[in-house]
């Protein structure tokens, strides 16, 4: 017999009912001080106006789009249509009335019947929106007015939102999330991080994001805790601001991607240390990126004097397509690594380290309750023996119910089967690691992902941007892909010039592709090469081979575009 699913906004409501005046989320300024904050039954009715409000405007299963600066007016328009029924689709917001290439993509994929916000973004966004969107009701969610609505059922299996991957693409899918995808995920982080409704968590992942949503925002609601906002701006411009409000609020979980560790070590380098005690921070998840081991030690070794305990070290896996954890730690008992030999790994398979061909990987946690998960050999689709490299497939309630108007996709990567048991249906995460003594180990990407500062970004997203920048550039002809660098995985971009454009002026192109990149994707370049034709590899049907890219990258082998009028004669 199937359990009962309970959906998040039942829990807001009897929440609303039971701890009416408990805080349920505080909001920090730029500064660290509390500038705004939501009680249980004041969610509950602002969500339950702007259900109202959504309802006169649109019909169950439309979509709204949700587009709001930081803050907790995003946190009723979510509710609000989860009331309604209405498909909540968060993106991230215009920046300087510019609208992304992927926030048209989403917004011409969903084809939203209504659009959120608050009145001081209105005007402007109605600027840079407004034209993708002529027939949409516009609602200023901080100006509507108190309004009844009255519950109403909600089919388990029912869309609750769209979380699209990846805010950089420009052909983004949106993973349709339901309520007991929501449940069942919800379920499984409160066991793996220990939270009960005293188990305070400090977050400042963007709430358009999977991560600052189901972990930051509805965890806490469904244990009935508080949870601390800030946004993601602050903590770029003030890391230690997050270690500061953890320690204020006595945070019990709280975490983000590899980089956001790495940051906080820096500026602790540079400048005098806050007042901290990080005592109570039990679970400092760490995910959404590659962990670095050596990140991991320069942590505990930099705040160990304010407290923070390496137990407290919270490795762990996921993606939207399982609604957000698929494996995790075990609370209390810090990171495990695994020192393995590269060149066995390279070639699929663990063997312990030997001298000079060493690679330590940290596990990202055990696999959850209420989940599958397997090593699959994509050639046979069978798992893979004990040791050996292979796609991770995950099986659960926590799987999405697939990608929004995309049949092809949903079947081919969140309805797989194996050839052993062809009645299950799996996610394929796209990602390569490999089991040891019950603990997954990340190890690579199946596809060129680009993963920087714990977003994921389509290298030919990037390539497309960079080979428009300028037309001295040579199109199909540039190879995008992450490379380490000190503080982190870096972009590098290997772009091939035009044979008959080589007299462009250097300074111009390199200007021009950086602010496109930056323009277009919010990421910087970390290192641009810009090289004679012909010389990027490429397979029988003309597609760039990154990882050849990368290897000659590594050793320094690409042709130098020459920059002066002597060496450019010479080219001719």
């Amino acid at each position: 017999m199937t359990r009962p699913v309970t959906s998040l906004p039942d829990v807001l409501r009897e929440r609303a009912h039971t701890d009416a005046d408990r805080v349920a989320y505080r909001f920090l300024d730029d500064t660290g001080a509390e500038a705004d904050r939501l009680t249980y039954a004041a969610l509950h009715a602002r969500a339950s106006s702007v259900a109202a409000q959504l309802r006169s405007v649109c019909a169950p299963g439309e979509r709204a789009l949700l587009v709001f600066p930081p803050g907790l007016d995003f946190l009723a328009a979510y509710f609000g249509c989860l009331y309604a029924r209405v498909i909540a689709v968060p993106v991230n917001p215009p920046r300087r009335d510019h609208v992304q290439h992927a926030t048209r993509s989403i917004v011409r994929d969903c084809a939203p019947a209504a659009v959120l916000t608050v009145t001081q973004t209105l005007h402007p966004l109605r600027t840079a929106l407004g034209p993708l969107l002529p027939q949409a009701h516009w609602v200023t969610v901080d100006t509507v007015g108190p309004a009844e609505f009255a519950a109403e059922p909600l089919e388990p299996d029912a869309v609750a939102f769209l979380q699209y991957t990846s805010g950089s693409t420009s052909t983004p899918k949106g993973v349709m999330v339901s309520h007991r995808n929501l449940a069942a995920n919800q379920a499984m982080i409160r066991q793996a991080f220990g939270h009960d409704s005293s188990s305070t968590v400090v977050g400042w992942a963007p709430l358009f994001h999977d991560q600052g949503l189901i972990g930051n925002v509805l965890q806490p609601l469904w244990v009935g805790a508080t949870s601390v906002l800030m946004s993601p701006a602050t903590f770029v411009r003030r890391p230690l601001l997050w270690l500061s409000a953890i320690s204020e609020y006595r945070a019990h979980s709280s975490g983000g991607p590899n980089f956001a560790f790495d940051a906080c070590v820096a500026r602790a380098a540079a400048e005098p240390l806050p007042d901290l005690d990080l005592t109570s921070w039990q679970v400092a998840f760490n995910g959404a990126e590659p962990i670095r081991p050596t990140t991991l030690a320069r942590f505990t070794e930099t705040f160990a004097p304010q407290g923070f305990r390496a137990t407290s070290l919270y490795p762990c896996y996921g993606l939207a397509e399982a609604t957000l954890l698929v494996t995790g730690s075990d609370k209390g008992r810090g990171p495990r690594t695994l020192t393995v030999d590269s060149a066995a790994l390279g070639a699929g398979h663990y063997l312990p380290a030997r001298r000079g061909k060493a690679r330590t990987l940290v596990s990202s946690g055990r696999v959850l309750p209420g989940e599958r998960l397997r090593i699959v050999d994509t050639a046979t689709l069978r798992p893979c023996p004990p040791g050996r490299a292979g796609e991770i497939w995950v099986a659960g309630d926590h799987v999405a119910r697939g990608y929004w108007q995309r049949p092809e996709a949903t079947d081919e990567l969140l309805r797989a089967r194996t050839a052993d048991d062809p009645r299950t249906e799996w996610l394929r995460t796209g990602d390569v690691g490999l089991l040891v003594n019950g603990e997954l180990y990340v190890v690579g990407r199946t596809k060129d992902m680009v993963i920087i500062r714990g977003r994921n970004h389509y290298p030919h997203d990037i390539e497309d941007t960079v080979q428009s920048a300028h037309p001295a550039l040579r199109h199909g002809s540039s190879a995008a892909f992450a490379y380490p660098g000190d503080a982190g995985e870096r972009l590098v971009v290997v772009q091939e010039l035009r044979r008959d454009r080589l007299d462009a002026d250097p300074s111009e192109v390199i200007g021009a592709i950086r602010a496109a990149v930056i323009r277009e994707h919010e990421l910087a370049v970390g290192d641009l090469v810009l090289t004679l034709p012909d010389q990027l590899a490429k397979t029988s049907s003309g597609k760039i081979m990154r990882s050849a890219a990368r290897a000659r990258y590594a050793a320094a082998g690409f042709a130098a575009w020459p920059h002066t009028p002597e060496q450019r004669s010479r080219t001719r």
